[in-house]
């Protein structure tokens, strides 16, 4: 399977949906559930093709929504041809990568998306140094794994093993 790539969300239109999961004691209406992300993924370069929130009594540990509304979600970003899912909540690293690799499409969040605003925004030097730095704390988490596939791996030159932690050693024969 390929890899979305990623890059900025701004600069360029992309074509997204947005998705909100509410649990089941907030009493916020559905339109004014949506209504601050619909902003900020606008002002981020997201062209909003459609909607979706989820009530749940809390979001489900693996992708935040519940199968159904995965597999729904796949019918729609076919059907709408987006190229991203923005959603409302604060994703985990665990989820985001779960989502991505069951909707085979970028995932972004609502921290992304505001730390994106901010990147697109920023003037001066040190404003710019700040949101870089908030940028790679946040992605630190999500990029800890990424590498993991290559762990188990041995061989090449001089009989170097690759360990765990990314550093490399010789082996014993």
């Amino acid at each position: 399977m390929a890899e979305p790539k990623r890059e900025e969300l701004s600069v360029k239109l992309k074509r997204g949906i947005l998705v909100r999961v509410l649990d089941r004691n907030q009493r916020r209406d559905r339109e004014e559930a949506l209504e601050e992300i619909r902003g900020l993924a606008t002002t981020a370069g997201v062209q909003v093709v459609h909607e979706l929130i989820q009530v749940r009594p809390r979001p489900h540990p693996a992708t935040c929504l519940g199968s159904g509304k995965v597999e729904e979600l796949v019918d729609l970003i076919e059907a709408h041809e987006a190229q991203l899912v923005v959603f409302d909540n604060n994703l985990t690293p665990a989820q985001s990568r779960n989502l991505e690799e069951a909707l085979q499409t970028i995932i972004v969040d609502r921290s992304e998306v505001i730390l994106d605003i901010f990147a697109t925004r920023a003037q001066t030097y040190e404003a710019k140094l700040q949101v870089e730095l908030a940028q790679l704390l946040y992605f630190r988490p999500r990029l800890k794994r990424l590498w993991t596939h290559l762990e188990r791996i041995e061989g090449g030159l001089a009989r170097v093993a690759v360990r765990a932690s990314g550093r490399s050693k010789p082996t014993d024969g």
